[in-house]
């Protein structure tokens, strides 16, 4: 067993787990920075003994306690410089009593382990802990803004001095300022408070204590003058000084906020050097502090608007460009729909913060979300998880509101969509009329048709109401399934079995479709077997060639050729226009059955449009013309 200095470095700061949660965001939103995908739990820290861990719940309870007793000392501290009658009665028992809840935080701060910047590992060793907190700056802070000077005096002499001395040392205090600001910025980073409504209060908050901390010095300034008469607050109340402290209070604020929002009435000015210095600085500070106010306060309000004005701009440019071109009202209305819903559902998509992430963790959102629709795809039921999965990765989300066109009929096939959420039309269009065909839904494809024969678009696809799908290209689809030559016979047996089943006026749609079907039956209806070699690369035979040339379909898709009854030779207008469009089948004695079952005639020999015999059915392309008789 290991020396106790030998363990593991130290502490971790975090555990990571595999399939768990970040349980509380609060703590991960604090100044601690955790690794991606950690779990912030105390349950999990193995700390020495009497060690607190910084963002323990009940520590972080009693931060909290500290912070509202620094507003009692933000406010005490200047107010007791300016009026030293409170500070030797009765608000010098309540200073005490805070004071010694800070000495108790100088304690505990012994027993707080801390982060190592260079390996985040949470350092517990006591020596460690007590080394760096006296040697660091907060330490002499901490004690000199905690210690009751006036009364360590006082327990000295035996004598109560009312010194401004004192009251200078007590704005020593001020230093625990810094745990206001420290409370700020993790309330900022969490999640669970509105950083709008955080940001205002610290905005608020500043303001407040340079009004008050302005006003308490500048009646400080007119109590200790020479002439008491000849000062801003002598001037307007007589004998000042032995009135009451909130009606010299009260006269300080009315003159610090009246300053500050440069309204300026003039019934209250600097009468003496001092006070025109004072008003000087106190003014040009207020011209950093307007300008600190307004920059925070309009960068709030714009950047809640931000996302408003740019679906503006948008918008207008759709209209301007709609206009320009004279699009047709419903095309008009299609785009405005989509860009609205665009903006609508930014919240959903996030693509640019996808972006920014781990293709890893992409991918894992991508599982979470789409897994159960895709294994639903009647095109990929019994296809293997790698292939799923695979896909899922390739795959993107969109949104289409009520009525607009996802695919158009005639276009290039270049992707596919499995429906999500929502539903759609099927239409097909007949003598410039509308035709509805089927009406699809959830975890429905649209556009394979096109994409896996390869043929423009037969139908058009438009939804009913808002729907989310999902897509992937053809490049990728057939890019990922090539590898899998298992999962691909699973594919198209999938699809033959679909296609058998769709409806009457659908199939007559896509005119070669029910004489393909036929052939579907003898290429494609393998046995277990085949199966099998083909998913093990079997076959003695062929283990030593180079394999095919690629073709605009992989080799899990059938290749489609035209086959003719005649001799090249023999080719007319005619004759090519007799010609067959058939998938390829295995081998030459199944494509000669297939020429006989077209042409009503047996054939025995295959040539190529240039003459060239036919001897290994692999060698073939796409749409390549072949002459069988």
């Amino acid at each position: 067993m290991p020396a106790p200095d030998a363990r593991s470095p130290l502490p971790l700061l975090f555990r990571r787990r595999s399939s768990g949660e970040i349980k509380n965001l609060a703590s991960v939103s604090s100044s601690l920075l955790p690794a991606f995908g950690t779990v912030v739990d105390e349950n999990y820290l193995q700390l020495k003994k009497y060690v607190i861990a910084p963002y323990d719940r009940r520590y972080r309870l009693w931060q909290t306690f500290l912070v509202i007793l620094v507003v009692y000392s933000a406010w005490a501290s200047p107010f007791e410089l300016a009026f030293r009658k409170v500070a030797t009665g009765s608000l010098m028992y309540v200073d005490l009593v805070v004071d010694s809840f800070f000495a108790v935080d100088i304690i505990l701060t012994f027993f707080v382990a801390y982060l190592d910047k260079s390996t985040y590992l949470l350092v517990d060793d006591h020596t460690k802990i007590a080394i760096r907190y006296v040697t660091a700056i907060y330490f002499p802070l901490d004690v000199a803004s905690t210690l009751p000077f006036q009364v360590i005096y006082r327990i000295l002499t035996g004598k109560m001095r009312d010194g401004n001395i004192f009251g200078f040392l007590n704005l020593l205090r001020l230093w625990r300022l810094r745990r206001v600001s420290e409370l700020f910025t993790r309330l900022e980073k969490d999640t669970r408070f509105s950083y709008f409504w955080t940001r205002y209060c610290k905005l608020i908050g500043v303001t407040l204590f340079a009004v008050h901390s302005a006003g308490c010095f500048y009646f400080w300034l007119a109590f200790h003058h020479k002439t008491p008469d000849n000062t801003w607050i002598g001037s307007q109340v007589h004998d000042f000084k032995h009135r009451s402290v909130w009606l010299g209070y009260t006269y300080s604020m009315y003159w610090s906020i009246v300053t500050l929002t440069t309204v300026g009435y003039g019934d209250l000015h600097a009468v003496n050097t001092g006070e025109k210095i004072f008003n000087m600085v106190y003014m040009l500070f207020n011209i950093g502090l307007t300008a600190y106010l307004i920059g925070n306060m309009t960068n709030l309000v714009v950047h809640s608007a931000v996302r408003t004005f740019a679906m503006r701009d948008a918008i207008n440019e759709i209209l301007r460009y709609a206009s320009k071109n004279r699009l047709p009202e419903g095309l008009k209305e299609q785009m405005l729909a989509h860009m609205q819903l665009k903006f609508k559902t930014a919240e959903l998509q996030q693509e640019e913060v996808l972006e920014d992430l781990p293709k890893a963790i992409r991918s894992g959102i991508s599982q979470h979300l789409f897994h159960r629709t895709v294994g639903n795809a009647y095109l990929f039921k019994g296809v293997s998880e790698d292939l799923i999965s695979q896909l899922i990765s390739e795959m993107k989300a969109e949104y289409f509101p009520p009525k607009v066109e996802i695919i158009l009929q005639n276009e290039i096939p270049t992707d596919f969509y499995i429906v999500v959420s929502g539903a759609v039309d099927v239409l097909t269009y007949k003598g410039g009329m509308e035709q509805p065909l089927t009406k699809l839904g959830s975890s429905e494809m649209v556009g394979e048709i096109g994409v896996i024969f390869n043929i423009p678009q037969p139908f058009t696809v438009r939804t009913k109401r808002l729907s989310q799908v999902i897509r992937i290209s053809h490049h990728h689809f057939k890019q990922l399934v090539q590898p899998h030559s298992k999962d691909g016979k699973i594919i198209i047996t999938n699809f033959v079995q679909y296609l058998k089943g769709l409806k009457p006026e659908v199939l007559q749609e896509i005119e070669f479709l029910t004489e393909s079907l036929d052939d579907l039956n003898i290429e494609h209806m393998l046995s277990n077997e085949e199966l099998e070699n083909a998913a093990n690369g079997s076959g003695d035979a062929n283990a030593n060639e180079a394999p095919p040339p690629s073709t605009t379909l992989p080799s899990t898709f059938p290749v489609r050729v035209i086959i003719h009854d005649h001799h090249p030779s023999e080719s007319t207008l005619e004759c090519n226009m007799t010609g067959k469009l058939i998938h390829l089948p295995d081998s030459i004695e199944d494509l000669l059955k297939i020429a006989e079952k077209k042409f009503s005639k047996r054939g025995s020999t295959v040539l190529m449009a240039d003459g060239a015999k036919v001897e290994e059915l692999n060698a073939l392309r796409e749409n390549d013309h072949l002459y069988i008789f």
